[in-house]
């Protein structure tokens, strides 16, 4: 198992928020292995538009760290990443429960990988899907990055 990987499992051992922003929106890293993450939220009318339901922004938030997440934990101790694109369809409304985006790697090049995500309610529903490129960064490109 790498540094990386290592250091998620204790993240999720610790309470699983992995970052400034999970603790901002609350969620959290609940299972991760190379390739695949798992991240889960509890929403309610803090995070409603002006219609009355989830808003965009945080689902993409919840896709986008799973996919950061299950990336990261596959790359060697020497690497990062950046996310050169992401996509979203919102595929149905959402107001308030549980929440989780599940990851997992569709294709991991040298260079680039292609994650995919799918963020569910509790009923096992698909509220939205999601895709992103990730760009493996190396040498000083990597240099002064968590991962």
């Amino acid at each position: 198992m790498g540094r990386i990987l290592e250091q998620l499992h204790e993240v999720i051992r610790q309470g699983g928020q992995t970052s400034s922003i999970a603790k901002l929106l609350g969620f959290r890293l609940t299972a991760i292995e190379a390739g695949a993450a798992t991240v889960e939220i509890d929403i309610d009318e803090r995070f409603w538009n002006p219609m009355g339901t989830l808003h965009g922004g945080i689902l993409c938030d919840v896709a986008d760290a799973a996919m950061g997440l299950g990336y990261a934990a596959a790359l060697n101790d020497d690497e990062s990443f950046t996310t050169v694109e992401l996509k979203i369809n919102y595929l149905r409304p959402f107001k308030a429960g549980h929440l989780r985006a599940i990851s997992k790697t569709i294709h991991r090049g040298r260079t680039v990988g292609l994650m995919d995500c799918d963020v569910l309610d509790d009923r096992g529903k698909v509220i939205a899907r999601c895709s992103s490129t990730c760009l493996t960064l190396r040498g000083e490109e990597a240099k002064g990055r968590s991962f």
